[in-house]
Parts: structure tokens; sequence; C-alpha cells
């Protein structure tokens, strides 16, 4: 038996299943929560968003139209929870040291390469934390989750055309942060 569609879930929850929505949360909760730890930073914050974005998520279903996949429904609202949770602290702590370093100790391969990413990784989160609100949420959409700019489009609400230009001047900006970085 092929499993149910995201649609068909959403069907199902709507007449009264809700291990349908379980089903849902199962599949899109890992991909939500990454989103918003990368715009926010730590583990808490993006549980936090995560979990309220699926119960709003499952108290506004009734208003979902299948304009979009639910996914990118999803997403949505918890790019809005994270924009608005970010607004509220002002600044964002992309990667704390204690978890650089159990990531570098913790790992099976070269030391040495793993370090070396960790680092650069380390950089590119602190230039990504740099961006403002606007530029920093297509770039994560863009460069981590990989959306197409039609899928940012239909989440931010606004033109393909001024995210191209958002995302352009967000890749400048990181890409400047990273050679300043490494020429100190």
């Amino acid at each position: 038996m092929e499993p149910l569609t995201d649609l068909e879930l959403i069907e199902e929850v709507r007449g009264g299943n809700r291990q349908a929505f379980t089903e849902l949360m199962r599949r899109h909760q890992e991909r939500i929560y990454w989103t918003a730890r990368r715009i926010l930073g730590n583990h808490a914050d993006a549980d936090d968003v995560t979990q309220e974005a699926f119960v709003r998520a499952f108290l506004n279903l009734g208003d979902f139209r299948g304009d979009a996949s639910f996914f990118t429904w999803i997403y949505r609202i918890a790019l809005n929870l994270s924009l608005n949770a970010l607004r509220k602290r002002h600044l964002v702590n992309y990667l704390k040291d204690s978890e650089l370093a159990r990531k570098v100790f913790t790992s099976q391969e070269d030391p040495h390469k793993d370090l070396e990413v960790k680092e650069m990784e380390s950089l590119v989160a602190r230039a990504v934390a740099t961006l403002p609100d606007k530029q920093r949420a297509v770039f994560v959409m863009r460069y981590y989750d990989e959306m197409s700019y039609e899928e940012i489009s239909y989440v931010l609400k606004t033109s393909v055309g001024g995210l191209k230009a958002n995302y352009f001047h967000a890749l400048h900006k990181v890409q400047e942060h990273l050679r300043n970085a490494t020429a100190s």
C-alpha cells in the first residue's frame, strides 16, 4: 500500500483523524527544526519555534488551500516565527563554543580536516548572523535549504527578482566577511 500524500493526510486530519497530523509532523519536523535552528542559532529556540509552527498549522489547517505544498506552507509559518523571535532577541549566536568543540572531538575521521570544516562553518554562521533579517532568511532558504526562488517567493510573498537581488547581496556580504576573517 502506497503511503498517503501530504494532501491526503490533510484531508484525513480534516475528517477527524489526528494521527494523520502526527504523520505530517514526522515527515517535516526535522527540516522545519533545522531551518529554525539556522536562523535562531540554538536548539531551545529552534525547538520552541518548531513546536509552535506545528501547533499553528494544526489549528489553522482549515485555512490551508493547497496553493503550495504543505511543507512550503508550514515552512512559511516557521520562518515567520523564527524571524519574530530573532527580532525580539536582537542578536543571534549561531554557534556555541561547546557545540563546536563537541563536534570536533567526537569525529571519527581526520580531526584536522574536521577542524577546518568546523571553523569554516563557524565563519559562515557568523557571517550569516550579521546579515539583515530579510537577506538572512533568503540566504538560509537558498543556501542551506536549497529552495527554488519560486518557493522562496511564495514563502516571503515577494518577487523572484527581489529575492535574487537579496541573495546576491547576502552572498556578497558573506564572501566579504569570509575574506576579511581569513585575511586576519
